[in-house]
């Protein structure tokens, strides 16, 4: 079986989850993920439709076991898992493949996913302004201005995915309202 690695980050996971539907589409199946690096599997072209969601916990945590559980009880395959997010794939013959097909649901969803960009931008952040004020009272700080640096650069980075997914939770809770009154 054809073997095919590809290295790629994503900020977004809407990107990724469309980049692997095209991968899919053209029968290089994901097999398996870890930081950036992807391992496909030549197949069927458009054999699967994936999806990925970031879980409450760690998926080794019972919650999440059993949620994946539950998926794969459902004909979902979990075919990787990197700290809470998770790949699923399941076969396109069986129909659409959608975990968040109501508002309330993709609303949580962004939720997570705003908090937890929120929590490691701000911890960016506050070590960025940190290091930052050390280099200013250090006389040896190279070291210390390179850490500062590498928070900034995660900070200008993650902010307007951060402010993208809280306009569109904002956009969400409208919708919700105009369709609950």
């Amino acid at each position: 079986m054809l073997i095919l690695k590809k290295r790629k980050i994503f900020f977004n996971h809407e990107k990724e989850e469309r980049w692997l539907n095209e991968m899919a589409a053209k029968g290089y199946h994901l097999v398996h993920y870890s930081w950036g690096k992807y391992t496909f599997e030549k197949g069927t072209p458009g054999e699967y439709i994936y999806r990925l969601e970031l879980l409450d916990e760690l998926p080794s945590h019972p919650e999440s076991k059993d949620y994946i559980q539950f998926m794969e009880e459902q004909g979902v395959q979990c075919v990787a898992t990197s700290m809470r997010w998770v790949f699923f794939r399941k076969k396109a013959k069986d129909g659409p493949f959608e975990i968040y097909s109501d508002h309330a649901s993709r609303l949580k969803h962004y939720q997570k996913i705003a908090g937890l960009l929120g929590l490691v931008c701000g911890i960016n952040l506050l070590l960025a302004l940190v290091n930052f004020n050390s280099v200013i009272h250090l006389s040896d700080s190279t070291f210390v201005l390179y850490v500062s640096l590498v928070n900034w650069l995660a900070v200008i980075l993650l902010a307007p995915l951060f402010i993208s997914y809280w306009r569109r939770i904002n956009r969400l809770k409208k919708e919700m309202e105009l369709y609950h009154k």
